[in-house]
């Protein structure tokens, strides 16, 4: 399809992600959600909204300029709040029925990353014999191309600008036992590809869509008989060979590779992203998590990304305004939503649309700065755009990615210190303890786990094992396909001990996954604590820290070939969430928090999607 507008190539319905939406809302709305917009006027209508997370900022300062601007229902003023929520959790939200207690507000308008996600719902309540809650055809508030960003001088080797680059690229280098070297470039290692994970993110789904057109030749029309051809597997599988890890969302990967920059080694870190066109323009400002908090200076990388379009094609995330189909949405507020639609569509806010590094929903606002070659995009791109398969194809996608993924090798590393007794919400003292919660998040965590991936489970208190060990092994890091069920007796078993053996426990984990490193899959410890270092000697406690740091801070840096990464958790009120991020930066891993223990299963939810 060349040429053709970008509402109709998403259209199709990605009915399939359905597979997907149980884990996806918990996972997502752990790390993302949030509010856009100011205090609540009581004396007017109500009208929420739940964004997706790259736009949260831009909507919601339009929604405060709508709500200055006396916009009226009837004669009472229309208030518009936005509330971040990624596009996965808030489907599963609405699915379910949507929890006011932990899903927030319910939502007037909602507005996903892609119209796809409106048929996801739709065919799911479909399934149940409930009628659909959005429309069919939406309101598109802006639009932003999935890209392959890449290093400039890594894009020049391969031709850009000059030349067509693709996906097929990218298999090339990926197959290559030499990588960049076959280009003129050893220094560079490997080609490293960086993808999120489809089950959680709109670009890792889009890319995963790409990436089978491209190994089909097609620009429509993918099928199922397409998706068993052993070539298109095969294709897939060794695109994701490449891959460095994976994630939730974009940011992870786009804030380790601006820290990476940082250090001189953005290079050696990945050499391409599947991100969406709108990251690459925030990440040359200097704001590579596309949010610019008050006070923040923008510092432009040393090395620029450019965007890749790739030549077999690419997918538009369309952004739609979703007013809901929903008993809770009364006429008041849907008439105040249609007034709301027709502001941001409004020239003079689809410029702010523009200026964010989106293209403007509005057909009449031409393109312009920063859709620019000057901040590494092409607003002449992309030239072909590539239709969203059938619910059915999407099912298997799915099925067939879960299988050709990358494998993992992980140890799972868990507190079970005294402190992880305590009630998990200080509130309910006869409630849930942090350790009851935590070891439901890690059984629920195994789930997650394809059945050959290797996984170890260690457990950390001072005094544990022989009486002097900081540690012990409830399994080695082996298949765990054939050992979930002994392994959820173990966790199911555990109880809370002594004192904290941090720093120590760390370096012997990550000690360990280098020793064993295994380049065919992606090697991580998983850290979960609710305490800061604690192992009954407090006056070493700074050398330890800095000597792991120094430990783990090369593990990307080019010369190191077992890089293993070290994901965080921060869990409960007395851990230390800025010290857990740098051990997780330092092996350009990330770090994630549960400071409310009751989140727990959530965030580890996201953190298990990097695997």
């Amino acid at each position: 399809m060349t040429g053709a507008g970008p509402t109709r190539a998403l259209r199709s319905a990605a009915i399939g992600v359905v597979l997907a939406l149980a884990l996806l809302g918990a996972a997502c709305s752990g790390s993302e959600e949030g509010s856009g917009t100011s205090t609540r006027r009581s004396e007017c209508i109500p009208v929420d909204v739940t964004a997706s997370s790259e736009k949260i900022q831009l909507l919601g300062e339009l929604a405060e300029s709508f709500n200055d601007s006396g916009a009226s229902v009837e004669g009472t003023c229309v208030d518009v709040q936005v509330t971040k929520m990624s596009s996965g959790a808030a489907a599963t939200a609405l699915a379910d029925g949507w929890d006011v207690a932990t899903d927030g507000p319910r939502p007037t308008i909602w507005s996903p990353a892609a119209s796809s996600w409106g048929q996801v719902l739709n065919a799911r309540l479909a399934t149940e014999g409930r009628p659909p809650l959005v429309a069919e055809q939406a309101t598109s508030f802006m639009l932003t191309p999935l890209v392959i960003a890449m290093p400039k001088p890594m894009a020049e080797a391969l031709g850009w600008p000059t030349q067509p680059v693709g996906w097929a690229d990218i298999l090339r280098l990926a197959n290559s036992p030499t990588g960049w070297a076959d280009l003129g470039h050893p220094e560079w290692g490997a080609f490293k590809l960086g993808k999120t994970n489809p089950n959680f993110s709109t670009s890792g789904l889009s890319a995963l869509i790409a990436q089978n057109y491209a190994a089909t030749g097609k620009t429509a029309g993918l099928s199922s008989e397409d998706l068993a051809n052993p070539q298109v597997v095969q294709f897939g599988t060794d695109i994701e060979s490449s891959v460095v890890h994976y994630g939730d969302i974009t940011m992870t990967f786009l804030n380790n590779w601006f820290r990476a920059d940082r250090r001189g080694t953005a290079l050696n870190y990945a050499s391409a992203v599947a991100v969406e066109e709108k990251s690459v323009i925030d990440y040359n400002r200097g704001d590579p998590d596309g949010v610019l908090e008050q006070g923040e200076q923008l510092r432009p990388p040393r090395i620029p990304l450019v965007a890749i379009y790739p030549t077999e094609g690419t997918i538009y995330s369309d952004n739609p305004l979703y007013i809901l189909d929903a008993d809770w949405v009364t006429p008041q507020q849907r008439a105040g939503a249609e007034q709301f639609e027709e502001f941001v569509l409004r020239p003079e806010n689809q410029q702010r649309v523009l200026a964010a590094g989106f293209r403007p929903g509005n057909p009449d606002v031409a393109l312009g700065d920063p859709i620019s070659t000057a901040n590494g995009v092409d607003p002449a791109q992309p030239q072909t755009l590539l239709e969203t398969p059938s619910g059915q194809v999407m099912n298997q996608l799915l099925a067939n990615w879960a299988q050709q993924r990358k494998g993992a090798r992980v140890l799972l590393v868990l507190d079970v210190s005294g402190s992880m007794g305590d009630p998990a919400d200080p509130d309910d003292p006869f409630g849930p303890t942090k350790l009851d919660l935590a070891k439901q998040a890690v059984v629920d965590g195994l789930d997650q786990f394809k059945d050959d991936d290797l996984v170890g489970l260690r457990v950390f208190t001072t005094g544990s094992g022989d009486g002097t060990a900081t540690f012990k092994d409830l399994s080695p890091i082996e298949p765990v396909g054939p050992n979930r069920e002994r392994l959820r007796r173990q966790v199911d078993a555990l109880t809370p001990l002594n004192g904290t053996p941090l720093y120590d426990v760390t370096q012997r984990s990550y000690d360990e996954l280098v020793t064993g490193f295994d380049s065919e899959r992606i090697n991580a410890v998983v850290l979960l604590t609710d305490g800061v270092n604690d192992d009954g000697d407090t006056s070493d406690d700074a050398r330890q820290l800095e000597a792991l740091l120094a430990t783990v801070a090369n593990a990307n840096d080019g010369e190191n070939t077992t890089p293993v990464r070290i994901f965080t958790v921060a869990y409960g009120s007395g851990a230390n969430p800025a010290e857990l991020k740098r051990i997780a930066e330092a092996s350009n891993a990330t770090a994630y928090q549960a400071t409310d223990a009751t989140t727990i299963d959530a965030v580890f939810t996201s953190v298990i999607s990097n695997f």
